[in-house]
This record gives C-alpha cells, sequence and structure tokens, in this order.
C-alpha cells in the first residue's frame, strides 16, 4: 500500500492539474479558479496525509535493521528530517498555498520566478525536502522497509518533476506571449 500511495500522489496531482489547465473543470465546479486550487491543495494534503500514514505503517510493521538503530544514526535522521522540514516550509513559504498546489494550472501565475532561499541552493526543493523527509524518517526508525520506499519516493519525485518542469515552463511562456502581444 505504501508504494501504491507514493506513486499515486503525483500522478494524481499531476493529471488533475493538466485536466484543470486544460478544461477549466475545477474552476467551474468551485466557481473560481482559487476555490479550484484550495479545493485541489485540500485534496493533494489528504493524500499525503495517507501516504505518510502507509509509510509509516509499512516501517513500523517490518523489522529494524540492526546497523541503523544506534544513537549516531539516529541523530543523522533527526538532522535529515530538520533540513528536509526547512527545506519543505520555507518553499511553502515563498511559493504560498496557491503556488504551492499548482496554481498556474488554473492560470494564477506568480509575477517573477521564486528564486530566494531554498530555490537558491536548488531546484524543487519541496520535492527535495520532502524526499529528506521520508529519508531521516527512516533512519529515525532504523528501517530498511523505509530506506527503500525512501528510494521510490526520490524516483517518482525525479519522474514528476520531468513533467512538471516542462508543462509548467510552457505555461510561463504562453503567459510571455500574451503579454508580448498586449
Amino acid at each position: 500500500t505504501a508504494i501504491l500511495a507514493i506513486i499515486f500522489n503525483p500522478f494524481f496531482w499531476n493529471i488533475a492539474a493538466r485536466f484543470e489547465h486544460k478544461t477549466r473543470f475545477l474552476t467551474r465546479l468551485c466557481q473560481s479558479p482559487y476555490n479550484g486550487c484550495y479545493f485541489l491543495g485540500t485534496l493533494i494534503i489528504l493524500l499525503n496525509i495517507c501516504r505518510s500514514h502507509c509509510f509509516t505503517t509499512a516501517m513500523k510493521t517490518q523489522p529494524k535493521l540492526d546497523i541503523l538503530d544506534c544513537i549516531t544514526i539516529y541523530y543523522m535522521g533527526l538532522i535529515i528530517l530538520v533540513a528536509g522540514t526547512v527545506f519543505v516550509v520555507c518553499s511553502f513559504y515563498a511559493l504560498g498555498f496557491v503556488g504551492t498546489f499548482l496554481g498556474d494550472y488554473f492560470g494564477i501565475l506568480m509575477d517573477t520566478k521564486v528564486t530566494g532561499f531554498p530555490f537558491n541552493v536548488m531546484d524543487n526543493p519541496m520535492y527535495w525536502g520532502s524526499t529528506a523527509n521520508h529519508f531521516g524518517w527512516a533512519l529515525l526508525n532504523a528501517s530498511p522497509v523505509g530506506l527503500i520506499l525512501t528510494a521510490v519516493v526520490a524516483l517518482t519525485y525525479k519522474v514528476a518533476i520531468m513533467f512538471e518542469g516542462p508543462f509548467t515552463e510552457e505555461i510561463y511562456q504562453e503567459k510571455e506571449k500574451l503579454e508580448k502581444n498586449k
């Protein structure tokens, strides 16, 4: 179930957001692009809670790995978890709710690309921060299953980025063309 939840979430939000961009279905259903984005964002949050629960349950129901079950690894996991959380929270703060939850697919575009922290440190800091959270959580729990699931998270996010990045660039190029033609 954990693998399914990990893979499903980005697949779902990418399909839903592209469908919204093409049809404006959620905008019409929710009577505004902002309401539609808040609706999708709330759904994504709920799916992520489910994914986190499945990840934790998978770890807790499997044996620990003795070599990972030591205080040094525990504190490494804690540091990685804190660093991941900093990247996720700072990304959310920089983008806001709408920017975080695919507002650009709803036609709610940012004026300029976000380039401050943590975006000046790495591309896609929310995804890599989330991956770090999973990795840290796996280390804290000395869980080999958690490490394997973290690899699935990283691979899934890598694939999601391959689809999201170019599509988002395309959306902003369309905006630029429209502004130039005014």
